[in-house]
């Protein structure tokens, strides 16, 4: 059976970011060169699907990858169909990570009521105000982030309008989804050095 996401009469509007961004972040538009610079700088890259989720969820919700732990949030809750992450009323949607990521990345997009793909104009904005606005009409679009310093993200937010804006009110919502996110961690060996590293300057502590 189809399941339908509620509506109200009004889409989400674009968030404006001001706030001078407390690391040096670069932001990706293509997957290919983000993976690069995700592995170049020492990380492995995990990747959160959805696919196990249906349905409606209260928010917060949260799920996690091998190293990573995210919670989403909505003020009127979240759905989820066809691998497809998003919320149940056209509003902002929220990621938080614990613990923070050096990277991260998604196929942001919007979909209408019935999670068809919608034309949109999309803001992602990161939790030290770093933020990027793109266009979108399908999961096929990619963006992605990735810290320069040991500076971590801790949370991301996905707006999005309609891409032809709005006409008298007589555009139909369309609501902030994601089809995957990608996360960079340290590779299993550079927490294995990390780990030595302190436990040498404990060491050297005590003497």
């Amino acid at each position: 059976m189809l399941q339908i996401r509620h509506f109200i009469p009004s889409a989400a509007l674009l968030v404006a970011i001001s706030t001078p961004a407390s690391a040096a972040i670069v932001v990706y538009v293509n997957q290919g060169l983000w993976n690069s610079a995700v592995t170049n700088a020492g990380m492995v890259i995990e990747t959160e699907t959805f696919d196990e989720m249906d349905g409606f969820y209260e928010s917060p919700f949260s799920g996690g990858t091998a190293s990573v732990q995210w919670s989403a949030s909505a003020s009127n809750g979240l759905f989820v169909q066809g691998g497809v992450f998003s919320t149940n009323f056209p509003e902002t949607l929220t990621f938080t990570f614990t613990p923070g990521v050096r990277a991260v990345g998604g196929n942001f997009f919007g979909t209408d009521v019935g999670f068809n793909n919608a034309s949109v104009i999309f803001t992602v904005s990161l939790s030290n105000g770093t933020s990027f606005t793109g266009e979108a009409s399908s999961p096929a679009s990619f963006t992605g982030f990735r810290s320069t310093t040991a500076a971590t993200i801790a949370s991301l937010s996905i707006d999005v309008e309609p891409a032809q804006g709005f006409m008298g009110g007589g555009v139909p919502p369309v609501f902030p989804s994601v089809d995957n996110l990608y996360f960079g961690v340290p590779a299993p060996g550079a927490i294995a050095l990390l780990g030595a590293a302190g436990l040498i300057g404990l060491r050297r502590r005590r003497n």
